[in-house]
């Protein structure tokens, strides 16, 4: 029993490999550089584009720049967050409890038909920052999925193992 205890403390636990992986890399400039052109366009083009609306698209424009801002800036906290536990700024545990804080679930955009009077770059933004949203929260629940019980499950090996034993000791 106690080689099985000090077996299961010598397992690498895939989750906690994840941020040093090159997924967690690669989606960590995906979102970083999505933030950059995101404010880049909302500063720039975006004004231009948003002044050549009618009365509602263009409120419909400003609703959905804040929840893409939003959504991203949640993104960025999470990937944030995450690059500390890569750099061993935090263990996993602590951004586990942090993250918390971060709501993936926030800003979904609004209706179809709204978007869609909303100027191509702008969708195209939405899009991008949905996707992203998606691949986060997929990535979070791997890294934050609780560790398998080895006790409920147990070795399946053992039982052969007491019943080889067994037929020896007789």
């Amino acid at each position: 029993m106690a080689n099985r205890a000090r077996g299961d403390a010598d397992l690498v636990q895939f989750n906690e490999r994840l941020t040093n992986s090159n997924v967690f890399g690669a989606l960590f400039r995906e979102g970083m550089d999505l933030v950059e052109e995101t404010a880049a366009y909302l500063d720039g083009d975006g004004r231009a584009e948003a002044k050549a609306l009618d009365r509602s698209a263009s409120l419909t424009y400003a609703t959905e720049s804040m929840r893409l801002t939003t959504r991203l800036m949640q993104i960025a906290s999470w990937l944030l967050l995450h690059r500390a536990v890569k750099e061993g700024e935090m263990t996993l545990m602590q951004a586990n409890r942090e993250k918390t804080k971060v709501k993936l679930t926030a800003a979904d955009p609004g209706p179809a038909e709204l978007l869609n009077r909303l100027p191509a770059r702008l969708q195209d933004l939405v899009t991008r920052s949905m996707n992203l949203q998606a691949k986060v929260r997929r990535l979070d629940s791997t890294i934050h999925a609780p560790p398998p019980d080895h006790a409920a499950t147990g070795n399946p090996l053992l039982s052969q193992l007491d019943r080889l034993r067994a037929a020896f000791e007789r």
